[in-house]
Formats: structure tokens, sequence, C-alpha cells
């Protein structure tokens, strides 16, 4: 077996809990003889009890074993394990359960039982078309084409004309649903690679590129996946527009389809959850307090609506999206002190891994949690997270959180009375930015301001800092300008330095304004 067959088979292992342990093997000595006589069940113990693959280890206490024997063993171990996990979770995943019943009838369809194959399909297909998962309904109607069109069954007059016409519609669903659904997945690849834009070229490519690629299909003629990935890809373009409002429309439809029909959570809870994500990420964006946290409310609630313990890709999205919006939470209300006591839970989860989230998802987090220790006044340590980002290789992705997490580098080193350090990183920053094709007003404002540090007289500095405060205030009127202000809050900062005061209380102290003017 090659070592990323073996690695994945470890994860696999390792990624089983208590109870599908306790079914694995149960499953295994089912019909089988001694324990002792059952060798992949013996790999399993030594692999579970380890966390590692270690061949010689494994031919010393497997006996009869050779070593040309381990890879099929392997092979033949993974197997199992998805059999047992599959028989354990058929009644807690719908569409585990409908392709189990399709299964049954293609048994029984093989054993010339076709009156009882076609009561399942139809038990299936009535099933499936109520969870709308077209797929599974067209794959059932095609295969009762293929028993009625053999065989004197129950057919009656029209019932060939009645399939025929299912299965035309059914294509026709999947086909609009898989247009939006390809939509938005390239709209969301788009962003992934490029952030926001920045200019009025970069948001008229991105509405070229939309307009272009914009099935025709209106949103009432939909089925529901088809709508949720029509909002989804709506969402997208009006994020990468910075289009917020817009935004937020799309945001808010994407979740009241869910609540709306509560069955449709329980069947996709990723999507729902996704969706709810986007319309937090959105309502920060636009600094809309009060229905932040109505959401977030509903995000604290989704455990007791879903059993995370059953879908550890559910857990994984639940756990991810309530600490980045704990966070946002933190950052509205000028709490970052208070905030930090999420780090240590944060970076547990993702030194151990438990949720396998993804670089992309470990880059946002580091910069997040540098932004906590900023704004507490910890510039070290944020520094050691910022470094996070900008030492990795060259990755191809986010290129906007990599040009914030410099410019960030940079302000902390200066806070530190780096000077020499910061004179000597700009150039190179600026390289960067020019590079990835980020430089922005806001940054090249931010640049001429550090390049004079080391000239500017100590005794003058805070007229220097009212004087770029201004000149920040102006720029962030302009399009596609504000945004930096949202990942970077450079106006509190420089209002901070003006003042004396941490960045913790001037945030702080607006916040309290804002919500006695509410």
């Amino acid at each position: 077996m090659p070592k990323q067959k073996t690695d994945d088979l470890l994860k696999l292992v390792a990624s089983l809990n208590r109870a599908e342990k306790r079914h694995f093997r149960l499953f295994v000595k089912r019909n089988q003889q001694a324990e002792a006589d059952i060798l992949f069940l013996q790999l399993f113990d030594i692999l579970e009890r380890t966390g590692e693959y270690d061949e010689a280890y494994l031919l010393k206490r497997i006996e009869g074993i050779k070593k040309s024997q381990l890879s099929n063993l392997k092979a033949h171990l993974y197997k199992q394990l998805l059999t047992s996990l599959r028989l354990l979770n058929r009644n807690k995943d719908e569409e585990i359960t409908l392709r189990e019943n399709l299964d049954y009838a293609r048994i029984l369809y093989n054993k010339g039982l076709y009156r009882q194959s076609l009561d399942i399909l139809e038990k299936v297909k009535k099933r499936a078309l109520d969870i709308e998962s077209h797929t599974i309904a067209l794959e059932t109607a095609q295969f009762e084409k293929l028993i009625e069109g053999q065989y004197i069954t129950r057919s009656i007059e029209g019932r060939a004309e009645e399939l025929s016409k299912e299965c035309e519609e059914l294509t026709g669903k999947i086909s609009d649903t898989n247009g939006f659904s390809n939509l938005s997945l390239r709209l969301y690849g788009l962003y992934l690679t490029n952030g926001l834009v920045s200019s009025e070229q970069e948001a008229g490519a991105v509405q070229a590129f939309f307009n272009a690629n914009l099935p025709d299909t209106p949103f009432e003629e939909l089925d529901f996946w088809g709508k949720v990935y029509y909002c989804q890809s709506y969402t997208w373009l009006y994020l990468m527009q910075q289009e917020f409002p817009l935004c937020y429309r799309y945001t808010q439809r994407w979740v009241d389809l869910f609540r709306e029909q509560p069955k449709m959570t329980e069947v996709n809870a990723p999507l729902y959850l996704k969706g709810l994500h986007n319309h937090l990420a959105n309502l920060f964006n636009m600094w809309q307090y009060d229905r932040f946290i109505a959401e977030l409310h509903q995000l604290d609630l989704f455990p007791h609506q879903f059993d995370l313990t059953n879908n550890v890709n559910v857990a994984g999205l639940y756990h991810l999206y309530q600490f980045d919006h704990q966070i946002r939470r933190h950052y509205m209300e000028g709490t970052f002190t208070e905030g930090l006591g999420l780090v240590p839970q944060i970076m547990e989860v993702i030194q151990d891994n438990r949720y396998n989230w993804d670089d992309h998802r470990h880059m946002v987090f580091y910069y997040r949690i540098a932004c906590l220790y900023f704004g507490s006044g910890d510039n070290d340590t944020a520094i050691d997270y910022l470094n996070l980002i900008i030492n990795q290789r060259s990755p191809n992705y986010r290129s906007d959180i990599q040009a914030y997490a410099r410019i960030l580098s940079l302000i902390c080193h200066f806070e530190l009375g780096n000077v020499q350090l910061v004179e000597y990183q700009v150039k190179s920053v600026y390289r960067f930015l020019a590079k990835v094709e980020h430089l922005q007003e806001t940054q090249r404002v931010i640049f001429r301001f550090l390049r004079r540090i080391p000239r500017i007289r100590e005794e003058d500095l805070r007229d220097e800092f009212i004087k770029l405060k201004k000149t920040l205030d102006e720029v962030a009127k302009l399009p596609y300008e504000s945004r930096p202000f949202t990942y970077l809050d450079i106006p509190s900062w420089l209002e901070s330095k003006i003042e004396g005061v941490s960045v913790q209380e001037v945030i702080r102290r607006q916040f309290e304004e804002s919500r006695e003017l509410v």
C-alpha cells in the first residue's frame, strides 16, 4: 500500500470516536471466528493503540503475517472500516439511507423480483423528491424505466410517458441547479485567489465574468438547492465588489430558505452554516451590531438543533464559524484583551487538526489572532502570528490578507521602536503589494508616512499623526478604499497615537458612543 494510502488509513483510524470503534469490533466479530484469527482486526488494534505505522513492529506483533501481505491487509482494513461506518451512519444521513435502498432494489432486480424492486424504488423516489435530492430521484426513475421497459410488471397505459416526462423534468432541474452551483464555485475560487476588488477595473472584470456565466433560469423556477446556489452566487459577486447592502439581501435570503424549510438543514447542514457564516460576516462589514448579535445567537443555538457528535464535518464548520464570529464580536465591542481567551482554544484545534481545517482557514485565524494582540497592545506576539502568514511559501490564495498582514507587521515594528527595520521592510512590502496588485491609495499614504518616520522629530510625531488621519479620512470616502479599515482599523490606531491611549480604549469608546445613539 503506497505511503499516501497508509497515511489515509492512520487518519481514518484516528478519526474514530469510542462508539465507532466499538461498533467496528462488534461488526467484525459478528461473522468471524476467534479474535486472534482476524488479522486485520489485530492491525486495527495496533494502529489504534500506537497511532503510527511501524512495519517492523507489525510483523513482530501479528503472528503468521508476511511482509508481502501487509499491503492487502491494510487495504482490507480500510474497506471494512468504511463498511462499518456506513452501517452505523445509515440512519443518521438521509442520502446514505436512500442509496442503501437503491442497492436493495438492484439486488431484488437481479433476482428477478421486479415488483418488489419497483416498490422500493417508488418509496426511494418519493423521499428523494421530498428533500429535493433530484440526482437520486433521477437515478431511481431511470432504474424504473429499465424495469418497465424490459418486463411486464405493473405497466399500464401512460406509464412510459409518465416516466419519460418525469426524467426530463428532473434532468432540467438538475441542469439548472448545476449551472448556479458551477457559477458559485468559480466565483468562490476567484475570491480565494484575489480577495475583494480594489478598483473599478477589477469590479468590472468580476461583473463581466459573472454575466458571461450566469444561467438564464429565473429564481422562481429553481428547486430548493438551485435557489440556494443562486443566492450564493450573488453573495460572492457583491462581496467581492464590496456592495455590502446588496450582499446582505442575498445572504438573508440564503439563510431564510433553510429557516422556512428546517428539514433541509438536516439534509445539508454545511450549506446552512455557510450561509449563516456569510450573513454574519456581511453584518460585520456593515457594522450592524444588533443584527450581528441576533444572528450570532442563532449560531449558538445550532448544536441544540443538530447533533454535532454524529458528523465531524458539521462540528468542524460550526466551531470554525463560532471562533471566527466571536473574534469579530470582540473587534466590534473593542474588547481585544477579553478576546485573547479564545486563542488557546483555536490553536489547540489547529495543532491537533481534529477538524482538518485547510491552510486558508489557518491563515485567516492567524491574522485575526494577530489583530487581537495588536488591539490589546501586545505587538511582539502579534508579529509572531503575522510571521506565520508572511513566511508561507508563495501561497496562491487570499493575497488581500497577505497584504494586510505585512502592513500590520510594519505598524507593530513601528510601535516597538524598530524604526530602522521599518525603513528597510517598507521597500520589500511595497514590492510585494505591487507584485500581487494590491496597492491601494490607503496603503500608498501609509507607506509615504512610514518612509518619513526616520526624519520626523519625536516632538513633531503627534502633528504628523493628525495630518495622516485627516488624509486617510478623505481617502476612506473613495470607492473600494474603506475595506482596508475593516481588516485593519488604522484610523483608530492613529487616534490612539494622537490621544496617547491604547487602540482598545479608542474602539471601546467608539462602540459605547454608538450604543448611546441606538
